[in-house]
């Protein structure tokens, strides 16, 4: 009897690597989220009424229920950082809106509360997205573990409570309950959350397994040499809040300078309301120009110097696949003048393909015989170059004989019984058949950089199957644009071993490669760079690259196979895994950081004039209104400037000619 592939229901060509669990913080769950909602919902009630004139009763109690909602917290918050002698930005703000109500200002001071109220509410929303993907990474390890004991009895116990000496037995399909050394069995472990290798390694006696990797159909015993709050897990999670908070400087920093303004300005709001009544002048007078002082010298002008022309970057990446998930995010991006890459699923597609079928001299096959014989054998097996074998006599729409006796050998292979022989497919390492004309090609497929699997039948060499990890079409003109942007050639990171990393370097044009690093390998190489005063982007995909992604001055992950926690950690997210996005949005980051210095220097100039005017001659109201708003209204649209699509401006002309790199096989 035999079978059409192609009538099958396709299969995945790889394994789905072990999704780090979410807990999500529902928002609305966060007050910061509650009052923000209320106070914007609110003021958009309230707006209309006010613009289309009805009655005061009507928009009044609105725009007070905005104040009160919207200003509540930052006004506690606020008061009590005044209690510690520190007056903060929140504050300012609350008392300027305030002050705007009590000239009349209403809509003006809404306006500044519902803005602020919802600014807060992101910022806690994105603390705790990260606090909940930190979290969730601790589920990769199993809440339990068997323990074997002396006299080779099974107990199960708490995974935390295991200690260093202890033996554990690991059954097929489950997840390493703590770090350790193999003692005893075979089997291959899916560790890509550890070291981001995109195929199971072949473990063995002497091999070392980390906590939370999957096994896959062998037993183990493994005797642990590291207590759970060592494991590489933990670590992963250690490193990733400390070089979170590794970026507290930056934000110490604004703290300091919205300190100083706010003192600044209370200040000088005193002095123009003080001087003048020294001086005679009336109470109202002396009041209403004091107001119009707050008004003319807020920040809300220089705000919205900032803020349009990121958040114009924001949007128009975000319509090219780009997420960058704040505007500190963003201007970051334009800071970079060093790259490092992952290789697995970021410079390469991550799944391993068929590239060469080789019949052998005398074995009588063609091309399609040969693989229609491996893929029949294959086809029952769960290993991912199996289904890669699989997929590719289905995309050649293969009738597979068929397949009696399935075994599987964890590190060796399959064999089956087809139309009366016998057939093994394997690794070429552990095939005693691998000599001569066999031994011959495999040696060609792995000097070209593929891996190679063997074909027997009744234990005779009759052909071999190369495969390969295929680069992505437009790696190597990205590493070029990367390179012009930064001055830099981007250095490769990963995991994998030294022959395929570079292997895939040489084809995507990198010639710095570090490969066989574990994640505190790759954060110590970002912090030297950082260390040298190096701005460096680090773009990745699994959990293994969150703690480097966590300390670099920026990360980028690439969303469509990526991790929970690269996502999270990361600043920004290639939906669509298009490397060439990486380079343009560098770019487009870079020209927002222009506008926002033009328009820094806009609104600083809007700012003196009106103050300089308030206070040397008499400022109306509404013409400080007028210039207010105005210097507002024009920053705003320069920065909205970065929205046009001719501001994608793509510095990957056409993609490279694709190119395949080693799917690592198991030895």
């Amino acid at each position: 009897m035999s079978s059409v592939l192609d009538q099958r229901s396709a299969r995945p060509v790889t394994e789905p690597r072990p999704a780090v669990p979410r807990r999500r913080t529902r928002v609305l769950a966060l007050p910061e989220a509650r009052w923000a909602l209320a106070a914007l919902v609110l003021f958009l009630t309230a707006l209309p009424l006010d613009l289309l004139g009805a009655p005061a009763w009507l928009w009044g109690p609105l725009f007070a229920a905005t104040y009160v909602t919207g200003g509540w917290e930052p006004g506690r918050e606020g008061l009590k950082a005044l209690k510690d002698k520190t007056l903060d930005v929140d504050l300012l703000m609350v008392v300027a809106a305030l002050g705007a109500a009590a000239i009349g200002q209403v809509l003006d001071g809404a306006l500044l509360i519902a803005i602020f109220a919802t600014s807060g509410a992101l910022e806690a929303v994105a603390t705790a997205r990260t606090a909940d993907s930190v979290r969730g990474l601790l589920d990769l390890a199993p809440s339990t573990a068997t323990r074997l004991l002396p006299d080779g009895a099974e107990e199960t116990v708490a995974a935390e409570g295991l200690r260093v000496g202890d033996t554990i037995l690991v059954r097929p399909g489950e997840r390493v309950g703590a770090d350790g050394q193999v003692l005893d069995g075979a089997s291959d472990v899916d560790q890509a959350t550890i070291t981001g290798e995109p195929l199971p390694v072949a473990k063995q006696a002497g091999d070392e397994v980390f906590a939370g990797t999957v096994n896959g159909t062998g037993a183990l015993r493994v005797r642990v040499e590291r207590a759970p709050a060592d494991s590489v897990i933990a670590r992963i999670v250690k490193m990733v809040e400390e070089a979170s908070q590794t970026k507290a400087p930056t934000q110490l920093f604004i703290e300091k300078i919205e300190q100083r303004y706010s003192i600044g300005m209370v200040l000088a709001t005193l002095a123009v309301f003080a001087v003048p009544l020294t001086f005679g002048d009336t109470l109202r007078s002396a009041l209403l120009r004091a107001m119009t002082f707050m008004i003319v010298a807020s920040p809300c002008a220089v705000v919205l110097s900032t803020m349009p022309p990121l958040l114009s970057a924001i949007a128009n990446a975000g319509r090219h696949g780009v997420l960058a998930k704040s505007a500190v995010a963003m201007e970051r991006l334009g800071q970079v003048d060093a790259v490092a890459l992952d290789k697995t699923g970021t410079l390469t597609e991550g799944a391993p393909r068929v590239t060469d079928v080789r019949p052998l001299p005398g074995a009588g096959l063609d091309e399609d015989v040969l693989l229609a014989l491996a893929a029949a054998a294959e086809h029952s097996s769960e290993h991912p170059l199996a289904r890669a074998v699989v997929d590719a006599a289905r995309e050649r729409r293969l009738r597979l004989p068929e397949a009696l006796d399935f075994t599987s050998t964890p590190g060796r292979g399959v064999s089956a019984t087809i139309e009366g022989r016998t057939v093994e497919v394997g690794s070429p390492a552990r095939l005693p058949a691998a000599t001569g004309p066999a031994s011959a090609a495999v040696a060609e497929l792995e000097e070209a950089g593929r891996t190679a699997v063997l074909v027997l039948r009744d234990g005779i060499a009759v052909g071999v199957i190369g495969l390969a990890d295929r680069l992505r079409p437009d790696a190597a003109a990205t590493v070029a644009a990367l390179t012009d942007l930064t001055g830099h050639t981007p250095v490769l990171l990963t995991g994998d071993n030294e022959r395929a990393a570079r292997h895939l370097a040489a084809q995507a044009g990198i010639t710095d490669v570090r490969a066989g690093l574990l994640p505190e390998d790759k954060v110590t190489a970002v912090r030297e760079w950082e260390h040298e005063g190096r701005r460096v982007l680090v773009v990745g995909d699994g959990v293994n690259d969150a703690p480097a992604l966590a300390a670099a001055h920026t990360g980028v992950a690439m969303g469509e196979a990526g991790s929970d926690l690269a996502l999270e950690t990361a600043d920004a997210v290639v939906v669509r895994d298009e490397l060439a996005a990486i380079p343009t949005v560098v770019a487009l980051s870079r020209a927002a950081r222009r506008l926002v210095v033009q328009n820094l220097v806009i609104a600083g100039v809007f700012i003196a004039a009106l103050v300089a005017w308030d206070l040397i001659a008499t400022l109306p109201l509404p013409l400080g209104v007028a210039g207010h708003e105005g210097s507002t209204v024009v920053v705003g649209l320069n920065g909205l400037r970065l929205l046009r699509e001719a501001a994608w401006k793509n510095p990957v002309r056409g993609g490279a000619p694709r190119a395949d790199v080693p799917a690592e096989r198991p030895a």
